[in-house]
């Protein structure tokens, strides 16, 4: 299981990296195509308009790009109506990626409390650290999920040192934090000395996704 983890948190961390992109918190509003001061027609000024950003995940683009495989099924065919549409699935998905988040850090206080426990000696918190710490991941990489393959937003996003480039720089940091608390949860079961490295990656993971947390809602 935590082999299974580790690649996938190396594949998030290889997409969030080659991004360009970041993760978007807004609200549909705030994704939909800004009007213009238009000329009397105002329906070939948003014809005119593209229906995809130019930058955006690689992971989107799998699924929704020009031919990505979500352009399959009818629905989705790319249109102003489609659009509208995805736009509708992003803000569910934007909410749903918040509320994950917010129940990963409960999580990771939960387990780190378990796991504090566990040091001095008590072990019989040892299936409750376990239990939350299988809580805390699935909880973690469905917040991955969720910003990884939402539809992508409608315009580009603002270039230069914004909040959300702070925030996508703080996912590479606790998203490889998990990769290391997870492997060396594994590995310190053999080799005591570990035991610190491990509870240095948890407070790092934990610190940076709290920050994270905080910086998208300022």
């Amino acid at each position: 299981m935590r082999v299974a983890l580790v690649f996938i948190s190396l594949f998030c961390v290889n997409i969030i990296m080659c991004a360009q992109d970041s993760l978007s918190t807004g609200s549909v509003k705030a994704d939909s195509i800004v009007a213009l001061p238009a000329p009397a027609d105002s329906s070939v000024v948003a014809d005119s308009l593209p229906l995809l950003p130019e930058h955006y995940l690689f992971t989107q683009r799998l699924l929704w790009s020009e031919n990505g495989l979500m352009r399959n099924f009818k629905k989705f065919e790319l249109s102003r109506e489609s659009r509208d549409i995805e736009m509708n699935i992003r803000s569910i998905a934007i909410a749903a990626h918040q509320y994950l988040g917010y129940a990963t850090l409960l999580g990771m206080v939960g387990t780190g409390i378990a796991g504090q426990q566990l040091y001095k000696g008590s072990t019989s918190n040892k299936d409750l650290h376990e239990g939350l710490a299988g809580f805390t991941n699935i909880c973690y990489y469905s917040t991955a999920v969720l910003a990884l393959f939402q539809p992508p937003p409608m315009h580009n996003r603002a270039s230069g040192f914004t909040k959300l480039r702070i925030h996508r720089t703080l996912s590479i940091i606790h998203l490889s934090s998990m990769i290391a608390t997870n492997v060396l949860s594994g590995l310190q079961e053999d080799n005591s000395k570990l035991k610190p490295y491990h509870k240095a990656a948890a407070i790092t993971a934990f610190s940076s996704l709290f920050l994270a947390t905080v910086v998208i809602k300022l």
